[in-house]
């Protein structure tokens, strides 16, 4: 998938061709510096890294974006289950710092929602800011408490995207990882 990414920055860079394509073994080291530059050591404390510990993302529903031979993105979908349903639990969402602010997010979550839908998935979570989420499609998950996560969490935080229509009506719980 090829996607023009907007830039802020001088009239060169105001296009750049943007590659969105399936994560592979060889991207892993990558994955993990980039993770290191935008989040740093703090991101392991964290409720939704402590649900991803130990259970391997779904490699069709992860994805890197390449500028080049340059990797700038990377998305992860790992299972998890809320209650008694079956769900995602999207990140990490990573951007190079220097890239940020040009769709190369959008870009991602546009790409992997796709796949996790078109799987079959119903049901995605993540922990992040509504704001910048809600362009893909999330909300805020009400009444707060619904849904708990191991660790803190601000549950303004907690979000939910149906990828079928319903697919959240009754459902609450523990959010775990599916192991």
């Amino acid at each position: 998938m090829l996607v023009a990414a907007r830039s802020n920055g001088p009239p060169s860079m105001n296009a750049l061709t943007l590659e969105i394509l399936p994560e592979t073994s060889q991207d892993a080291a990558a994955i993990e510096k980039l993770h290191e530059r935008a989040f740093g050591p703090g991101r392991f404390v964290k409720s939704a890294y402590r649900l991803r510990e130990g259970v391997p993302p779904v490699a069709e529903l992860s994805f890197i974006a390449r500028v080049g031979t340059f990797l700038v993105g990377s998305i992860r979908l790992t299972p998890i289950r809320v209650g008694t349903a079956e769900a995602l639990l999207l990140g990490p969402l990573t951007v190079e710092p220097a890239f940020a602010n040009r769709g190369i997010g959008l870009a991602l979550m546009q790409k992997a929602l796709a796949a996790a839908e078109a799987r079959g998935d119903r049901l995605v979570f993540l922990v992040g800011d509504e704001p910048y989420y809600a362009r893909a499609g999330f909300r805020t998950v009400a009444p707060a408490g619904r849904i708990r996560l191991p660790g803190p969490a601000d549950p303004r935080r907690v979000l939910v995207r149906e990828l079928a229509a319903g697919a959240f009506d009754g459902v609450s719980g523990d959010l775990m990882a599916a192991r």
